[in-house]
């Protein structure tokens, strides 16, 4: 059966994130990034949209209305709608520590709603979140735990309101290298502390989450262990997926091999495996059911691929999304909705 629901999105971050000056590889500019996306084609089928890293070269922070509305209409150009963004608390923000630094953390936050709101308003974006993340490593978290788990906690309240304002919701996106984040226990902790269900709630990523299975940075939260049987990982990733499903309000398709990664600025985490490598641990499209039941009902309207950290030889060769892009139609047809 051919389903309308999820719609089908590239993330556009794989040309940023782990690139530029200070990097091994330079950043792969939006244009490009665009055109790529819109050349894949699946017997008729296309992406039906993008989502956003809300930083330059792509697209600047403090970008003013008339830049969103070019925006907007480079965009849609390509027949595209946006869905999720990101926002850059890193750079200047943290989630936990010191105060100045929180209240970057909330500034970013505020900024990327503003834009990701206005997007909404030019008729360009009817869904999805704006993405963040601790903005802090799991060394220093460890430091003070309790107290950093608290402050973190205090921090994605104070955004939760500033998006709730903007009628935004935030999704915080598990990953083995943000502190207080990067085991499934401690996000999970950290989304019930929060307590602001519907507003504040968790990015799920395929190539993330098989790392929290392992617990790799937090051995304690390991479901599974080196010689797991088949059966062990399907009990471990439906317990897993049972606890953090229902905060569940955005979601990646991604393949892990394994092993962590990490390149420029950017903290080793799972790595994001090309859609068809031979060593994936992961049957991508029966994991993804875990995610996808009830999706619906939770205020999903579309799922993005998310492919951190491939060697820009991979981004820029046209097979690579049509082999990502095949990948998201079989998740859609054993999964979707109308």
């Amino acid at each position: 059966m051919s389903f309308t629901l999820p719609k089908l999105h590239n993330a556009m971050w794989p040309g940023l994130v782990g690139k530029g000056p200070d990097a091994e590889e330079p950043a792969i500019d939006l244009d490009t990034m665009l055109k790529l996306t819109a050349a894949a084609e699946i017997d008729g089928q296309r992406f039906d949209g993008v989502d956003l890293f809300l930083y330059d070269p792509h697209v600047n922070i403090d970008i003013d209305d008339e830049g969103i509305k070019k925006l907007a209409e480079k965009i849609s150009s390509y027949g595209f709608n946006v869905g999720s963004v990101v926002a850059p608390i890193w750079f200047e923000g943290c989630a936990m520590g010191d105060a100045a630094k929180q209240d970057k953390f909330v500034e970013a936050v505020d900024k990327a709603c503003r834009i990701a709101s206005r997007l909404r308003e030019l008729g360009i974006r009817k869904y999805g979140i704006v993405r963040i993340d601790s903005a802090s490593g799991a060394a220093a978290w460890a430091e003070n735990p309790i107290e950093n788990q608290r402050q973190i906690a205090a921090t994605f309240r104070r955004a939760g309101e500033v998006a709730k304002n903007y009628g935004e919701r935030l999704a915080a996106e598990g990953e083995i290298c943000w502190g207080g984040m990067h085991s499934w226990g401690d996000m999970l902790e950290l989304l019930q502390m929060v307590n602001m269900p519907g507003v504040v709630g968790f990015q799920a990523d395929l190539a993330h989450t098989y790392l929290y299975l392992l617990g790799y940075n937090a051995p304690s939260h390991a479901l599974l262990h080196e010689g797991y049987t088949d059966k062990e990982f399907w009990g471990a990733y439906q317990k897993m997926t049972d606890a953090l499903r229902p905060w569940t309000i955005d979601f990646h398709v991604a393949q892990n091999d394994g092993s962590v990664h990490g390149t420029g600025s950017h903290d080793k985490t799972g790595r994001h495996c090309p859609a068809n490598d031979p060593n994936g641990k992961l049957d991508v499209v029966a994991c993804s059911g875990y995610w996808l039941k009830d999706a619906a009902s939770r205020g999903i309207n579309h799922i993005c691929w998310d492919g951190c950290m491939f060697p820009n030889a991979t981004l820029l060769q046209p097979e690579t999304w049509n082999t990502i892009l095949a990948l998201m139609i079989k998740v859609r047809d054993a999964h979707g909705w109308n």
